[in-house]
């Protein structure tokens, strides 16, 4: 006894039986704090090359909704192609009030200063923000081609967040491409499907008397075929999400009002 108390502290614990529950909790707490140092130190040294990343990804779906992406491509000069504008969707005005290169919609939203709880809520999103950034897309003469719309809203497991493009005159689609989600492969996963993404180009969101028609469904609606996009085989409530976020963020309390002054050659 006499000899295990002079070997001190440390000399006590080396000496003990490997399968002692001391030098067992030991190992194990010590591990565990080498463990979390080293992923702590990974994901601030990556943090930069994540952000990176991000910025690049979402330009790049930029660029696909608007068919100017081709493979090989330097993205980030592709991109410099479009005109980012932060939109105030309750004076349907740009604001340089944010730097629209860096500007979060989606971080705004949970913001109540930036951000309003919706009551209706077809899209599910529960908070939308008052702003927004838009891409918009110009002729060589300085004419509007295109403008690039973020939308997002819930499906059947997940939100699904993507982009619309619409043409200058403000009512038709060019494309719709969703970048995030985590709908139910081989079903509602086929939204990424470039066959069903090929539907919407053309399709017209409102009709002659500027109702808004635009609708994902299995029968053609009796606005016609022009507002009509075929539901995902097996995917019911997918679809349901996908029109109702459509018809949430194309209508009067997203992007209608803006959509309207395009027509109008307000921008």
């Amino acid at each position: 006894m006499a000899d295990t108390q002079s070997k001190g502290l440390i000399g006590r614990f080396l000496a003990a039986s490997p399968d002692s529950v001391g030098k067992t909790v030991f190992i194990a707490v010590a591990v565990c704090l080498v463990a979390s140092m080293i992923v702590s130190t990974a994901a601030v040294s990556l943090r930069p090359v994540q952000e990176t990343n991000k910025k690049r990804d979402k330009q790049l779906n930029v660029l696909q909704v608007a068919g100017l992406y081709e493979p090989g491509q330097n993205v980030a000069e592709a991109f410099a192609a479009f005109e980012p504008q932060v939109l105030d969707l309750e004076t349907n005005t740009f604001t340089d009030q944010f730097d629209a290169a860096t500007f979060d919609g989606l971080a705004a939203a949970q913001d109540p200063e930036l951000s309003r709880e919706l009551e209706n809520d077809p899209a599910g999103i529960g908070r939308q923000s008052r702003y927004k950034t838009v891409y918009l897309l110009r002729e060589e003469d300085g004419d509007l081609d295109k403008v690039i719309l973020p939308v997002h809203g819930y499906g059947l497991w997940s939100t699904l967040y993507g982009f619309i493009a619409v043409e200058e005159n403000g009512n038709d689609i060019f494309g719709l491409q969703f970048y995030q989600h985590g709908e139910t492969p081989g079903l509602g996963a086929e939204v990424d499907n470039p066959r069903w993404k090929a539907l919407w180009h053309g399709k017209e969101l409102r009709d002659e008397d500027g109702e808004l028609e635009i609708t994902v469904s299995k029968t053609v609606p009796a606005a016609g075929p022009e507002h009509h996009i075929d539901a995902l085989a097996g995917a019911t409530l997918t679809s349901v999400g996908v029109d109702n976020l459509v018809r949430f963020w194309m209508g009067e309390e997203g992007y209608g009002p803006f959509l309207k002054s395009l027509q109008a050659g307000e921008f």
